[in-house]
């Protein structure tokens, strides 16, 4: 069997990094899936961080992630996702194409911001918190 693998989006990192959910949506799904971030995610993290303490608590969440980055090959599927996508955030365009080339979900509380992405698999912190295992969670996803 496979591990279960999502990425999670800086809103649920922010989340439990300053208490705003509890229990911690993020916890929760460390414990169910092998989880992912990305650079543009963990660069809005650490521009959030006011103390040395709150840097720390980041880099500690962050600790225990694997860190998706863009591949230069790929820069001709990004722009195609740009051109299909004109007017939205090139920050959610750049999380969302990390995701569809990873093949990973994106656990996130901000879904109307990648609504209509193709390809683009979503994953609610609800989803999270319903008491669902991994697998039923990404088979809700129709995988």
């Amino acid at each position: 069997m496979r591990e279960a693998k999502l990425v999670v989006h800086s809103d649920v990192l922010l989340d439990h990094l300053r208490g705003a959910d509890h229990p911690s949506i993020l916890r929760r799904t460390m414990g169910l899936f092998f989880c992912y971030t990305t650079v543009f995610q963990a660069i809005e993290v650490f521009a959030g961080m006011r103390t040395a303490v709150e840097r720390r608590w980041a880099e500690d969440a962050m600790s225990a992630m694997k860190l998706l980055g863009l591949n230069p090959k790929n820069a001709p599927r990004y722009g195609r996702l740009f051109a299909r996508h004109p007017g939205r955030s090139p920050m959610d365009l750049l999380v969302a194409g990390l995701c569809i080339e990873a093949r990973l979900p994106l656990l996130t509380g901000r879904g109307k911001e990648f609504a209509g992405i193709k390809g683009l698999k979503l994953i609610s912190p609800r989803m999270i918190t319903r008491g669902k295992n991994a697998s039923d969670i990404l088979n809700g996803l129709g995988r």
